[in-house]
């Protein structure tokens, strides 16, 4: 095994009760073993969710969360051909899935929620579930690329039905990670965006990031409506949908005849909302995708975009960056709703 400056014991946290954010513990733990196939990374930065036992895909007792994270490599098995010490790296969200589609195996391998994240020092991963970390971005930068910059990836990208071409119009919905980022791909395709928010102060710096129309979505019911007619009244090509059943009925009044709504995560467990229903689809003659991250090939290809438009597609960091002690903080931080794009925990 090679290495350099091995430790004896990581720091992390671990969800030892799926009931809210007091379920986490934070503790030092001896080093496990490195097998030969995996690699050790010192770790620098869906989480909430499964800390509040809201996550739908299966979680391990006791988990460490965090599923995107950035690092260096610090040792790797007699088995590894992928890395070498001192090599910047990027945790793959799904470990399973390398390519092609999701199965109910690779589905199981969630970084930190099946499988343990990243909001430790360090971490052991089996090499193929690591990527090379783009050579233009800080590690802050880049540990926000392996679940909102390759689910944005993913929606825009991942249909070759669908794919977002220069011209075509985009709704994104809020200033969440995966909007803004998927604001950002969208732009860099060549494409006119409408950006939807509930903060006039959030309007400025969705405008600045190439937003072509912005709309208050508190301030306007039916933008929806209004988006549709921003196009001419022909309709968006594309909506990246990740709010709930309210805003899934504005979602299908804005895509055209064709076009493509992609579904992404579950921010909305609404149950006593009335969801869309089964003749919305047909009527409209919209495509419905659900999406969940993205594969290993997929990242490899944002990261090659990413590198090629080093201004265009610098990922987003919010102004506050935690430290690793602070991730409940950082955690009531985020569902509070204050943050823009994605909030990072820096690991010294």
């Amino acid at each position: 095994m090679a290495s350099t400056q091995i430790p004896q014991t990581v720091k992390q946290w671990n969800v030892v009760a799926f009931d809210g954010f007091d379920g986490l513990k934070f503790s030092e733990q001896p080093l496990p073993e490195i097998g030969d196939s995996q690699v050790l990374v010192y770790c620098q930065y869906r989480d909430l969710a499964i800390a509040r036992g809201r996550y739908p895909n299966g979680v391990t007792q006791n988990v460490v969360p965090g599923s995107d994270g950035a690092g260096t490599v610090v040792a790797v098995g007699k088995q590894v051909t992928l890395f070498k010490p001192g090599d910047k790296v990027l945790t793959l969200f799904n470990q399973g899935h390398l390519g092609g589609n999701l199965t109910s195996q690779t589905i199981a391998t969630g970084t930190g929620s099946t499988l343990d994240g990243v909001l430790r020092s360090h971490g052991a991963f089996n090499e193929n579930a690591l990527v090379r970390s783009p050579f233009n971005l800080t590690a802050a930068e880049a540990s926000t690329l392996p679940c909102a910059g390759l689910t944005a990836w993913n929606a825009l990208f991942g249909s070759v039905d669908h794919a977002v071409k220069a011209g075509h119009w985009v709704l994104v919905q809020g200033t969440g990670g995966v909007s803004i980022f998927a604001l950002q791909f969208a732009k860099a395709a060549g494409a006119r965006v409408i950006a939807t928010t509930s903060s006039p102060d959030k309007v400025l710096a969705l405008k600045k990031l190439g937003a072509d129309h912005v709309l208050n979505y508190k301030d306007d019911p039916s933008w929806g409506v209004t988006a549709r007619k921003l196009t001419g009244g022909r309709g968006v090509d594309h909506v990246v949908q990740v709010a709930g059943a309210k805003e899934m009925v504005q979602s299908i009044a804005a895509v055209k005849m064709c076009g493509a709504i992609d579904i992404i995560g579950f921010l909305a467990d609404r149950r006593s909302e009335s969801e869309p229903g089964f003749m919305s689809c047909v009527t409209n003659l919209f495509t419905a995708r659900g999406i969940l991250v993205g594969s290993r090939v997929q990242m490899e290809e944002m990261i090659e975009a990413v590198e090629a438009h080093p201004e265009a597609l610098r990922p987003v960091v919010d102004q506050r960056v935690f430290k690793l002690e602070q991730l409940r903080e950082a955690y009531e931080y985020q569902w509070s709703g204050q943050h823009f794009s994605k909030v990072v925990i820096e690991i010294d």
